[in-house]
């Protein structure tokens, strides 16, 4: 990964990553998941990343999905 890429989100919770990525892609924002978790005990942050063009809108999307 480049340095150009910004975390949006992070979460300790798989399927909320993965639901936020389904946003970002559905509105043209490509976007990855980095997992952190340890994978014996399951502790830790999975986080996604966005380019940092996309940063702004990224977010925007992302308080509207949680509705903040």
């Amino acid at each position: 990964m480049t340095d150009d890429w910004v975390k949006v989100y992070s979460s300790n919770q798989l399927y909320e990553t993965e639901l936020v990525k389904a946003i970002l892609d559905d509105n043209e924002i490509g976007s990855i998941i980095m997992n952190k978790q340890d994978s014996a005990y399951l502790f830790g942050e999975i986080e996604v990343y966005v380019s940092a063009e996309n940063a702004f809108n990224a977010r925007q999307l992302i308080i509207q999905l949680k509705g903040e």
